[in-house]
């Protein structure tokens, strides 16, 4: 495991957020616009290593790498993606502290990523407050 990406242990979240159970191995890794490479191969690695079918893994990818790049282009100049497993599902979340701005408005072109994730991840949560934006996904473990 390299060093930017962390094992951490689930701590509760905060009131209104989801998170991981106490105790739970967390992977975390922090980052920035530059980054995005890194994240999708995190991602990809954790669901591979979930034993995921190969669809699955396109399809979290693809939602990881939508919420990573809007934390990191209109939440702030970084963000942090954990992802950990619980209940045989596999849980990613991307938290941002940038000020939540609505989605795509009647006419506007792009503006439908969160859209998008909500098709392909099983459930998509977003907490939105003062101190940043935070959404996280659960897909499925293997059948």
């Amino acid at each position: 495991m390299n060093d930017d990406v962390q094992p951490q242990e689930g701590r509760s979240a905060p009131r209104g957020r989801t998170g991981p159970p106490p105790g739970t191995p967390v992977t975390e890794l922090r980052f920035h616009l530059p980054d995005l490479p890194r994240v999708r191969e995190v991602a990809e690695g954790e669901a591979r290593g979930f034993g995921m079918s190969a669809d699955v893994v396109s399809d979290l990818v693809i939602a990881v790498n939508e919420v990573a790049t809007n934390a990191v282009t209109h939440g702030g100049d970084h963000a942090r993606l954990r992802m950990w497993r619980n209940g045989g599902d596999l849980y990613v979340e991307v938290r941002d502290e940038g000020a939540w701005k609505p989605g795509p408005q009647p006419g506007s072109v792009g503006g439908m990523g969160l859209w998008v994730c909500r098709l392909l991840a099983a459930d998509l949560t977003v907490h939105a407050g003062e101190d940043g934006s935070t959404v996280t996904m659960r897909f499925p473990g293997k059948p």
